[in-house]
């Protein structure tokens, strides 16, 4: 290979740059707008049950937020490493840089940022996502890597997601994500069937929903768990190993799914125990109550006690009367 002003002639001349995620930005904005639509009409709620009816929003919306968002996260398991490593292939030139490892349900998203960023006379910002979803062939965007020569070390890791990579842990992680991502789709689903229940409201339903949101969120950790376990091959760079562990998005899956245990067990749990409190938690006893005064100022004024007694006279007392034409 010949040089061509100081750089490779088949590498292109700009950094690749990772678009910018809209999809979790589009998620956070519609939740946010119904937030604030809940906040405009929280005023016109009137006594205590005001504060409970604003709990019941934030949580719900909370909820429903982390369950559709993190079906599109890249950080269920991240690893970084800081080592001194070639940056190009056919060059003996080093540079020292953070390389980053972050594994979601639909691919890898690998980072490479150089200390300082300026090296070689290059900006080192790399962040570079292979997907293994349905629709995308995460072998093809390797070999798409390759093409566009991005540099040693995130081919380096790249290459162990292959097929074809001896690791083997392609099948594992993608099968895990799927059945994960899944999972999730399903506890979205009985989210909703749990906000109309309670809306309703069927309380202990509702509570049956919400028992079921977290056991799908909790089964879709054990589907990423058992990936997450499989034997792997060391990510080496010299003495410097990528290691990588649990991420933001799965722990925030483990709170938001015992949370959702949590609510849906007291719902049930005072239903059966003290449904007075929980009929209070939902704002349903002021509502009897003006029912009750409602139907009260309709009912008829109370007879004298001239005709009830007429009307309790018993009916063995009645006298047979005949009536003679005159």
């Amino acid at each position: 290979m010949t040089l061509w002003n100081g750089s490779f002639p088949f590498y292109p001349g700009t950094n690749a740059c990772f678009p910018f995620d809209t999809t979790r930005a589009v998620i956070v904005s519609v939740f946010l707008s119904m937030l604030a639509t809940f906040i405009i009409i929280l005023p016109g709620i009137r006594g205590r049950g005001r504060l409970f009816w604003f709990l019941r929003v934030v949580m719900g919306l909370f909820v429903g937020a982390v369950v559709l968002t993190i079906q599109f996260t890249r950080d269920w398991e991240t690893g970084w490493v800081t080592a001194n490593t070639s940056y190009k292939s056919f060059s003996r030139a080093l540079v020292n840089a953070d390389i980053g490892l972050h594994i979601g349900l639909a691919g890898v998203n690998i980072t490479l940022v150089g200390n300082p960023v300026n090296q070689v006379n290059e900006t080192i910002n790399y962040n570079e996502h292979f997907a293994w979803s349905f629709d995308a062939d995460y072998d093809h965007s390797y070999g798409e890597g390759l093409e566009k020569g991005l540099p040693s070390p995130i081919l380096y890791v790249a290459e162990k997601f292959t097929t074809q990579s001896p690791c083997g842990v392609h099948r594992q992680y993608r099968i895990s994500g799927h059945y994960a991502s899944l999972t999730l789709w399903m506890a979205f689903c009985t989210w909703l069937i749990s906000i109309l229940l309670f809306s309703m409201p069927i309380l202990l339903y509702g509570g049956y929903m919400l028992l079921l949101t977290a056991t799908l969120m909790l089964f879709s950790l054990l589907f990423f768990f058992t990936a997450r376990n499989t034997p792997k091959c060391p990510i080496q760079f010299g003495p410097a190993s990528l290691k990588t562990e649990y991420g933001g998005s799965f722990w925030l899956t483990l709170a938001t799914g015992l949370l959702c245990l949590l609510l849906g067990l007291g719902v049930i749990i005072l239903n059966s125990v003290q449904p007075e409190k929980l009929k209070l938690v939902f704002n349903l006893d002021e509502g009897k109550g003006e029912e009750k005064v409602r139907d009260k100022s309709y009912l008829p004024a109370k007879p004298s006690s001239s005709v009830q007694d007429v009307l309790m006279v018993p009916v063995g007392e009645l006298c047979e009367v005949t009536a003679t034409q005159l």
